[in-house]
């Protein structure tokens, strides 16, 4: 590639960061991975995001969970989920159960030094404080505790029980522990990035900081007003048509000038040239209505929706970036649980004796070296009875999702290359607040047009026509079906039966995390305990 011929006569990549840099980590809802424009599509332009990836690292194999709540809890334990018992299904806002106790990202992090902040969602369970994001290593939150809410009156309304006439709603919005209901009526993508500015704004930049930024958007919000942003930001999108897409595409916008404004706030403070900045959406969206939460976003090419084990489910968008990484799309193999090791390298600590899954990536990272993962445990759920690993190339996987009976095993979303899209804009890339924060900093030599549509070609997904394709329908078949992923990206082709070799290693790798699965743990609703009639229409902490 021409683009990795000149970086490398234009960059020496330093073997270390400057002790104690910040960390802001920022983590989108349900976003799918053709919904920001660094991917190659065009119908919504994310300039913010990608210059974040034009500057840095484009994580093109990073995987996360079919779901929220076993993505958050791997990203902050560094554990698969199926070993501490959090697979399955998200947690429901009347559950008694929460992330187990033990030590997580942020108190390892205050180990050393930093103070942490969270903003946004929360969603690893809340019905003691003690599970709560302050009394988990987090020195303040502003934000949500459940999966989600609407955007502006920020009412978390959930049928809590197998009664499809049975729901309960309060207001889940809090600062600490305290609700803030001073905030209802304010747009919820404002008032986290608001909070974030504020933070970054007021901190001492002497100390080291992280920042976790957990996002609404683009997560659909309750019933009857699924999709919520300013009208204002609505009206740019008249080349979209569909009245939902066109308000996602909004979300996508006030996302993406978060992201900005976060870059910028923290230029303005002086933090930016020592800062390390992650961007990821925690599972693929939920495009069509089979799945709960519709948000119209789209996996396309990939093949799923959210709550699948296909790569559109899975398979997320991801970028890192700090000014001594040499740009680049990497094809190497990251996984959610990897973040607590590459992070505690970042912040010069380590996570050799702590009990993780995840492995440290930062070398790779800054050496543009091989990742130390070779494989990985993408899915293992013995309620469901589903699972999907990765080993090199190969994906072995038992295939759908069984309660749908195969209704979201297919190809969803726009393509985002309709004629009718505005060509894609390099000028407002280069010249929004992150490209420009970026291109000003001392250290920086930015990215030219050429490289950038180098770089988004490399991104950008392609599914070949195979001539011999050969379909995974595990409905009728109980045999797993296994892909090659290099080859067939878009998992069209099972070539199981052609690789009975590769087969038979992976399920005896498989194995040893069905030997260590911590079981799910079954609780009923507490229907009338958590009700937030109870605790002045808001979501409490009800079992203290």
């Amino acid at each position: 590639m021409i683009i990795k011929s000149v970086l490398f006569l234009l960059w020496i990549v330093p073997i270390s960061l400057c002790s104690n840099p910040h960390i802001v980590f920022i983590i989108a809802d349900d976003m799918g991975w053709n919904d920001f424009s660094f991917h190659g599509a065009d119908q919504i332009q994310t300039p913010n995001i990608d210059a974040l990836a034009y500057h840095g690292v484009i994580l093109n194999q990073l995987y996360a969970q079919p779901v929220c709540t076993p993505t958050r809890a791997a990203l902050l334990t560094g554990r698969y989920p199926s070993n501490i018992g959090m697979q399955g299904w998200p947690l429901g806002s009347a559950e008694t159960k929460a992330l187990p106790a033990g030590k997580i990202l942020p108190e390892y992090l205050k180990d050393l030094g930093y103070s942490t902040y969270m903003v946004g969602k929360w969603h690893l369970g809340y019905y003691k404080e003690e599970f709560t994001p302050t009394y988990r290593g987090f020195d303040s939150h502003l934000g949500y505790l459940n999966g989600f809410i609407s955007y502006f009156d920020h009412i978390n309304q959930e049928q809590v029980a197998y009664d499809p006439d049975m729901f309960l709603a309060g207001l889940d919005f809090r600062r600490n522990m305290t609700p803030a209901w001073d905030l209802s009526g304010r747009y919820a993508t404002d008032v986290f990035t608001e909070e974030a500015e504020r933070l970054i704004q007021q901190h001492n930049a002497s100390t080291p900081m992280f920042l976790y930024l957990a996002h609404l958007a683009g997560h659909a919000g309750n019933a009857g007003k699924l999709l919520e942003a300013p009208q204002e930001v609505i009206n740019q999108f008249s080349h979209i048509i569909e009245p939902n897409r066109k308000t996602y595409a909004a979300m996508t916008w006030n996302l993406d000038e978060s992201v900005g404004r976060v870059v910028k706030a923290l230029q303005a403070n002086g933090m930016l040239e020592n800062t390390v900045i992650v961007f990821m959406s925690d599972n693929g969206a939920p495009t069509e209505s089979v799945v709960k939460y519709q948000n119209w976003g789209s996996n396309y090419p990939l093949r799923g929706l959210k709550t699948t084990h296909w790569e559109g489910g899975i398979r997320v968008p991801a970028v890192i970036w700090n000014h001594q990484l040499a740009r680049r799309v990497s094809g190497e193999l990251f996984h959610v649980t990897d973040w607590l090791p590459t992070l505690l390298a970042v912040a010069g600590g380590s996570a050799v004796d702590a009990p993780v899954d995840g492995l440290n990536q930062w070398d790779a990272l800054m050496s543009n070296g091989t990742s130390p993962r070779t494989d990985a445990l993408l899915l293992l759920d013995e309620v469901a009875n589903v699972y999907a690993f990765r080993w090199g190339k190969w994906k072995l996987t038992n295939g759908t999702n069984h309660e749908l009976q195969g209704k979201t095993d297919g190809f969803y979303g726009e393509s985002g290359s309709s004629p009718s899209n505005p060509p894609y804009n390099i000028t407002a890339v280069i010249h929004s607040y992150v490209g420009e924060a970026l291109s000003n900093l001392e250290s920086s030599i930015p990215p030219s047009e050429e490289e950038i549509l180098e770089m988004r070609l490399e991104a950008t997904v392609s599914c070949p026509e195979l001539s011999d394709e050969t379909a995974c329908n595990p409905i009728s078949n109980s045999e797993p079906c296994l892909f090659d992923l290099v080859e067939d990206p878009c998992e069209k082709n099972n070539v199981a039966s052609s690789h009975p070799d590769v087969v038979q290693t992976m399920m005896e790798m498989l194995s040893k995390y069905q030997e260590s699965l911590v079981p799910q743990e079954q609780v009923d609703p507490d229907i009338d305990g958590s009700d937030p009639a109870k605790y002045n229409n808001t979501w409490s902490p009800w079992k203290d």
